[in-house]
């Protein structure tokens, strides 16, 4: 029995099969499409079967035969048991390397700066730290746990909420001191930087969302700079660009250090979605994914508590 030689050639199919197409399926596992394409003619040959066929309608695309569609569940079931077996097989510590997905601005903003706190406690835990907007497949990407932004909900994987959040408006020292602020009617004629990271049909909110909130919906907001990351969002207030519409969690240390000053404190918007730790469930037990788990929620509690956002807000007695 020779199958355990086409472990390499059923990886190559099952993702060739998922993405209908070699191109994509390369690109997941890190090869060529020719050697993808190799792998899975290879296999074919092995089994005396074709498991493609070809359509030419639209786009060119691989389309699974019937017997390979019957027989995909259980490869991938296969295949996921078989990265748990190797993570039991570490079970014992939790040395080892820990795979950890959040966004580009999620890390540069909250877990990069306080990383090291875990790394001295648990040095022979080596972080690999995947910045993917996109919602990574955990078992197909060999994630181990992540930071997910939204409501709460990922189907096949556990979520524990690490932080909820706030909206509301930041400018840079220099900024304030040279405009006119006193009142949410004073940001007309403002440059309004938009956060557009977040699709806003999945709730995340807007500065019309915050300005009706603030009694203030006269303000125009269909002009202003647009940026899809949330960290150079706040770079952009703090080098005096316009007025953005900040996440509390991502602007906390800026607010703290000065960097930026928090308008019109009084008027509070919670966001509809939340931060929360992400895993797949039969890997909840192991003793680093469990280390880092516990730690995010111990630093989410400290930071929470801290209240260093009260440091700067505006004063409207100016």
């Amino acid at each position: 029995m020779r199958s355990p030689v086409y472990l390499n050639a059923m990886r190559a199919f099952e993702a060739s099969a998922r993405h209908e197409g070699f191109s994509a399926a390369a690109s997941e596992l890190n090869v060529t499409p020719a050697a993808v394409g190799q792998l899975v003619r290879s296999l074919e040959e092995w089994l005396g079967t074709p498991l493609f066929h070809r359509s030419t309608s639209g786009r060119a695309r691989l389309v699974a035969t019937e017997i390979a569609q019957r027989a995909l569940p259980d490869i991938r079931a296969g295949f996921d048991r078989l990265s748990l077996g190797l993570e039991r097989l570490k079970e014992g510590s939790a040395s080892g390397v820990l795979t950890v997905t959040v966004s580009p601005a999620f890390a540069a903003k909250w877990l990069l700066p306080r990383i090291d706190h875990f790394q001295a406690s648990w040095p022979d835990t080596d972080v690999r730290l995947d910045t993917n907007l996109k919602l990574l497949d955990y078992a197909a990407q060999g994630i181990d746990i992540g930071v997910r932004y939204g409501a709460g909900v990922w189907p096949g994987l556990t979520a524990q909420k690490l932080m909820n959040e706030e909206i509301y408006p930041v400018c840079s020292p220099m900024l304030l001191r040279r405009r006119r602020l006193r009142t949410p009617a004073d940001l007309a004629g403002q440059m309004l930087i938009h956060d557009v990271s977040v699709d806003s049909r999945a709730g995340f909110a807007t500065w019309s969302t915050w300005l009706k909130q603030a009694d203030a919906p006269d303000v125009a907001t269909k002009r202003g700079l647009r940026i899809n990351n949330s960290a150079a969002v706040l770079q952009a207030a703090i080098d005096g660009h316009g007025v953005a519409l900040a996440r509390s969690i991502m602007a906390r240390d800026d607010v703290a250090a000065g960097r930026l000053v928090r308008l019109f404190p009084k008027i509070a918007l919670a966001s509809a979605l939340a931060y929360y730790v992400v895993y797949r469930p039969e890997c909840a037990a192991l003793p680093r994914l469990a280390a880092f788990r516990d730690w995010l929620l111990g630093e989410a509690s400290t930071a929470g508590s801290s209240c260093g956002e009260q440091a700067r807000v505006q004063d409207t007695r100016e």
